[in-house]
């Protein structure tokens, strides 16, 4: 007869991001998510693996949490550059205010892994591009519509976006002057008007 699980492994793997997204990769041994997650270490081994596996599950839980909400903003019917503004001033301001200082996990996935752990930088990449295709099929669209100047190009302004938000993250973990935030907002909220 099979054993039960004595544990949620769905609450687990929440957790075990939480903590993740918290410390970072590396400062997070294995001692530490048995005590965070209340899990024996058996039985983290025998869910997920080791925590490496742990951690990109973790990190694939965060993106299909993250990545579908910004594809639904800019899919919206209608006028799509208030769309994209908005999106740009909702990175800003939630960068600004990100008081534990996580910052985006994808972001300190790619500052701590991506560069020596090819599934890491896998994920990171399949988010940037998925980001990306969202913003270069909506600017397409604005384009499309006459919101957007036939001589601009959706995909070369999509990954400006793309890096801007990316930065926002980075400037977001730092305590650091919330002026730049703002001023490289109105910056990019401009180019679309």
């Amino acid at each position: 007869m099979a054993r039960t699980k004595e544990f949620d492994p769905d609450a687990a793997l929440q957790r075990a991001l939480e903590l993740f997204w918290e410390r970072g990769y590396e400062a997070t041994s294995m001692a530490d998510l048995v005590a965070h997650l209340g899990v024996a270490r058996a039985s983290i081994y025998a869910t997920f693996g080791g925590k490496h596996e742990l951690y990109l599950k973790a990190l694939e839980r965060y993106l299909r949490a993250t990545d579908p909400k910004i594809a639904e903003a800019l899919s919206q019917p209608g006028p799509v550059l208030p769309a994209v503004r908005t999106l740009i001033e909702r990175y800003a301001e939630e960068s600004a205010h990100d008081r534990p200082r996580r910052g985006c996990l994808v972001v300190n996935t790619a500052v701590e892994l991506a560069a020596h752990d090819a599934e890491a930088a896998r994920l990171v990449e399949a988010s940037w591009s998925f980001l990306e295709a969202s913003l270069t099929s909506a600017l397409t669209r604005a384009r499309a519509q006459g919101e957007l100047s036939p001589d601009k190009d959706p995909r070369a302004l999509a990954r400006l976006v793309l890096v801007l938000f990316q930065g926002m993250r980075v400037l977001g973990r730092a305590p650091a002057d919330d002026g730049r935030l703002r001023d490289a907002t109105r910056q990019a909220v401009a180019l679309f008007d």
